[in-house]
């Protein structure tokens, strides 16, 4: 197994979750992966595919989070009675109620803080300053692992085709949301491949096949040789035909299986998903984009620690925000994990695969 992949993991039987837990038996924890552009990459060409979107559309994400802000009107009712006296009580009960929205312990403690410090400064007075103030912070936390927030940039090669991976855990709607990349990419001209790495799933290349036929992209060929179904073996090939074929396609979106995040056969396998495409390009993937389904809420933490853990994750993909009301569990990924978020998805249409813009969420989720 490559350095990249080095964690201590026990082989168990098929199925099996066992995991050496880091810290214990003279195992050190993984150093923290960072989020950066890989030399002989570039944020320019995606930029330009997405400039009509260079804004996320407001209507589209302040219906999607609709939820959501009514489920933080609880804070607007706190800031509401909010005075200089009992400053005290009331930042105690504001902390309360976004771990209760989501936020998450680490993410809520630093809005508080932030907020206390400017009281005691004396820079909040009143209670449009301190609703401000938040507002302000959370963008702030947001935008504080984005290259460019709003922009829906993702880092492509300077030259050649562009390899991205999208992963992620059994129904955050991963196919969908590469169909729906694709569609974006093949507006502005560019011509799109697909490679089906979702060998698991009944009818998921069928799936693929339908996004294709609606994107005028192709979806890649199974490799001749294979006997059963391999996601490495599909990936490894649809790479490799790619790469022969530069002049054909421009941009190659891998879709792989749901897995469950603490499993590490099957943890395994993404990391040799990955591995592959490296192998065929240096510097591939140029994005490797976690699909997280936004109604699990702050579990989506844990899947995320894991496939940064395994596989370093360059950014997120944010679904189903239009049928939670735990949308404020964004501010605690991004605050825990910095890593930035890419886009939203806030409908089943495909123009609502949003951009992520901060400061546009924000204002969704928080009336002014």
């Amino acid at each position: 197994m490559n350095g990249q992949g080095s964690c201590c993991r026990r082989a168990g039987p098929r199925g099996s979750t066992r995991r050496r837990v880091h810290g214990r038996s003279g195992v050190s924890p993984r150093p923290r992966r960072s989020v950066r552009v890989p030399a002989g990459l570039s944020f320019k060409k995606f930029g330009r595919i997405l400039e009509e979107k260079a804004k996320a559309d407001w209507n589209r994400v302040f219906q999607g989070t609709e939820k959501t802000r009514e489920r933080l009107g609880v804070v607007d009712e706190l800031l509401a009675y909010w005075n200089l006296d009992d400053s005290e009580d009331t930042l105690e009960e504001l902390e309360d109620a976004l771990i209760a929205s989501d936020f998450g312990p680490g993410a809520a403690l630093a809005l508080v803080e932030g907020l206390r410090e400017k009281i005691r400064l004396g820079e909040i007075k009143d209670q449009g300053s301190l609703k401000q103030e938040l507002k302000k912070s959370m963008v702030g936390i947001l935008e504080s692992a984005a290259v460019n927030s709003g922009s829906g940039e993702l880092a492509v090669s300077d030259s050649g085709l562009s390899i991205i991976l999208v992963v992620g855990v059994n129904g955050g709607g991963k196919t969908t949301t590469v169909g729906k990349l694709s569609s974006r990419f093949a507006k502005e001209g560019y011509t799109v491949t697909l490679a089906a790495g979702d060998t698991f799933r009944a009818a998921a290349k069928e799936q693929l096949e339908v996004w294709a036929e609606r994107t005028g992209a192709r979806v890649a060929e199974y490799p001749e040789d294979m006997e059963k179904p391999d996601p490495v073996k599909v990936l490894a090939h649809a790479a490799e035909l790619g790469l022969r074929d530069e002049r054909d396609s421009d941009i190659l979106i891998c879709d792989t299986s749901g897995r469950i995040h603490n499993n590490f056969k099957l943890m395994d396998e993404i990391e040799r998903c990955k591995k592959v495409l490296s192998d065929a390009k240096q510097g591939a993937p140029s994005e490797t984009l976690l699909v997280l389904d936004s109604t699990t809420g702050l579990n989506m933490l844990n899947q995320a620690r894991e496939f940064n853990d395994y596989i370093g994750i360059t950014g997120l993909v944010l679904t189903k925000l239009d049928g939670t009301a735990r949308g404020g569990a964004v501010v605690g990924v991004v605050q825990e994990l910095g890593i930035p978020i890419k886009f939203i998805g806030v409908g089943e249409k495909v123009e609502d695969l949003q951009p992520f813009d901060a400061e546009v969420f924000v204002d969704g989720i928080l009336s002014t």
